[in-house]
């Protein structure tokens, strides 16, 4: 399925526990943004890379039990996503953050691209 020029790939499962997470994608006049739900995740358990229009993230999902869990539905583990970017996409201006367990990671558009408004002139 195409999302505004974007293309999630497959998900790659490895041995072990494999946690996908959702994600959500959206577009304005001037960027794609992907938002991952990543609850318990921190910036240095993330590694984002971008190879020949590919963006991956990697990382691992970490929930030290402390208590005896009755029902547990958070995903844990590795987690593995790849996306194929659009030729559209600025790769140099690319951001991500992460706050309160939101991965949010910011594809602006190339500058021709984006939406401008024209003066009109007398």
């Amino acid at each position: 399925m195409e999302i505004g020029g974007m293309v999630p790939d497959s998900e790659r499962i490895g041995s072990g526990s494999m946690f996908i997470p959702d994600v959500d994608i959206f577009e304005d006049d001037n960027s794609l943004v992907i938002i991952a739900d990543m609850p318990g995740v921190g910036p240095d358990d993330i590694d984002i890379q971008l190879e020949n229009n590919q963006l991956r993230l990697y990382g691992r999902v970490n929930f030290s039990p402390t208590t005896n869990y009755l029902l547990s539905e958070y995903g844990t583990g590795d987690f593995f996503r790849t996306f194929t970017l659009p030729s559209q996409i600025d790769q140099n201006g690319i951001k991500a953050t992460i706050k309160d367990g939101v991965l949010r990671v910011f594809l602006p558009k190339s500058e021709h691209l984006q939406l401008r408004n024209i003066p009109v002139r007398t």
